[in-house]
Parts: C-alpha cells; structure tokens; sequence
C-alpha cells in the first residue's frame, strides 16, 4: 500500500462540479487531486443542452476539455474509486494508493433509479428522459408520455406542455383534486393504466404496452427516477444528513465536518450541468479562503 504526499485539496468525482472546482483551486495555486471513477452520470446521452457556450455538446467532450484545462494549472486527476474516507482526510482508493488532503470536496453525484418496467433502462439518456429544460426542445411537437412515478410527476408533465401539445400522463390511478385540476388546465391527457413495458421499432421507441394489453402511442417518456446520492465518503466522515436524504450543506457546499465540502448532484440530484458546474467553482473559492484563515491563524500563533 502507497501513501501520497499530502495535498491541499483532495475532490472525490471528475464531473462539471469537480473539475471545475478543479480549475479554480489550480489557479488559486492550491495542490490538487481529483479523484474520478468515470462513471458520469449523463453518460448515456449524446449531447447536453442549455449550458452557455456548450449547448449540444457531448458530454465525454465536455470533461475531455475540462481534465485539460485543469491539468493545465497543475491539477492531478486518478483515475479510480475511493474505496473508504478516514479522519484526516485520508482517502483509500480500489488499488490500495492512500491519500492526504488538508481539505476534501465531494462531487460523485447520484445514482438514477428507473421504475422497473422493461425497455426503460435500456433507452435511458435517449428517448427516455427527466428534464424537459435538458431535452425538451428536441422531442418538441412529438408524443409525449410522462409516466407517474413520483410526486413531481405532475409537476412534469405540466412543464413539457411548453414544448408539445401532445402530453399525456399515465398514472395506475388517475389522479385526482388539485393534481387533476392542474393536468387539467395545461390540457395534459391522463390514461389510467399500468405500463408492462416500453415498445422499441426499428431502434425507435412507439409506445408503451399497457397491463390491459392496449397500445398507448408515443415517441418519448419522462419519468422522475428516484435519486440515490453517492454519497459513501461524506458518511464516512460522519457528515448530517437531511430529512430529504441529501448532505446538510450550506449555500458555499460546507458540510457539518470542518474541513468537508460537498458539490454538485450529490447535494442538488435536480442540477443541470451548468448548475453542477457553478457550484462547485463556489465551493473551491470557499475552500481556499478556509485555507488561508488556517494559514493566517498559524503564522499568528507561532
């Protein structure tokens, strides 16, 4: 088992928030390590959208330029898994490499869970979607169908009436009160029934095979998956956690360990890119000015 020299900043999670938190500490001329398992979460979809100056790029893309652009600067990116997270800030990777940090940046992001119903795994990050802001123009005008799956699935389908008038919700049970109201009002069409499972054609989804075995026609699906943060080395550390589930941070990404900070989906699952991005630019700034009050606290207590 290896040991690396201390860092002043380890981040745990090659994605927007890492690697842009990545640059900034670079530039701040703060030793760096990103730590990336090159499992993004975005990676099954061939573009992304609404990100200024990258809109449509492919997000491999997107990372290939920031690894560059940090590495630039000086920053070290490993390829690999944090395997546990210690005291001190100590992290043991899949290969048994140790390393130091004075302070530690989670950024690994969450998991997307799928309701359990046949063919929607497999078209996940393509005709099967969660964000109408992310994908909404480019199934604009077709069929429609946003399955019920949570509690923001009304939510959902309201919204994407902005870019088809062609949405339906289907739901096992019709809903009803003000949910009813307001599919209502957007003129969403709501089918009761139970999905069995996601028609694919010609490597074309066409429509979901309901329980009664009748055809509900569509050209995409929406679905609120269920998010399950990756959140190992923040409990590890013994972070808080919310009633939601998520990290307790602030609105710097401070966690309640001194020293810990947390970026990203892993805090906010319902973050674009450039949101992921965003925050972690502002946890690194805060970072290296933690840093620098514990480096004036030194000096003036030695």
């Amino acid at each position: 088992m290896t040991e690396n020299n201390e860092r002043d900043v380890l981040i745990i999670g090659g994605g927007p928030a890492g690697l842009s938190a990545a640059l900034v500490l670079a530039r701040a001329r703060r030793s760096v390590t990103v730590v990336d398992s090159g499992e993004p979460r975005n990676a099954r979809a061939e573009h992304m959208q609404g990100f200024f100056t990258r809109d449509g790029m492919p997000p491999a893309r997107l990372l290939e330029i920031g690894r560059t652009e940090a590495r630039g600067y000086g920053a070290e990116i490993i390829d690999g898994t944090v395997q546990h997270a210690a005291e001190g800030f100590v992290l043991t990777l899949d290969d048994g490499t140790r390393l130091r940090g004075r302070r530690l940046l989670v950024t690994t992001g969450v998991t997307d869970v799928l309701p359990d119903i046949p063919g929607l795994q497999d078209r996940w990050g393509r005709e099967v979607q969660m964000c109408p802001y992310c994908h909404g123009w480019e199934v604009r005008d077709q069929r429609l169908v946003v399955l019920a799956s949570s509690p923001m699935s009304v939510h959902q389908a309201s919204l994407l009436k902005q870019w088809s008038p062609d949405v339906t919700f289907l739901a096992a049970e019709a809903p009803t009160g003000d949910d009813a109201a307001r599919l209502a009002a957007r003129d969403v069409r709501v089918v009761e029934g139970e999905a069995r499972r996601l028609i694919i054609e010609n490597d074309r989804v066409t429509g979901f095979e309901l329980a009664d075995g009748s055809i509900l026609p569509c050209d995409a699906v929406f679905v609120a998956p269920t998010w399950v943060a990756k959140d190992g080395p923040l409990t590890d550390l013994g972070c808080e956690f919310g009633d939601n589930g998520f990290v307790k941070v602030d609105e710097t990404g401070r966690t309640t360990v001194p020293g810990v900070w947390a970026a990203g989906n892993v805090t906010f699952p319902g973050g674009q890119v450039i949101i992921a991005a965003s925050a972690g630019s502002m946890a690194a700034a805060m970072i290296n000015a933690d840093l620098i009050e514990e480096e004036i606290t030194h000096r003036l207590a030695a």
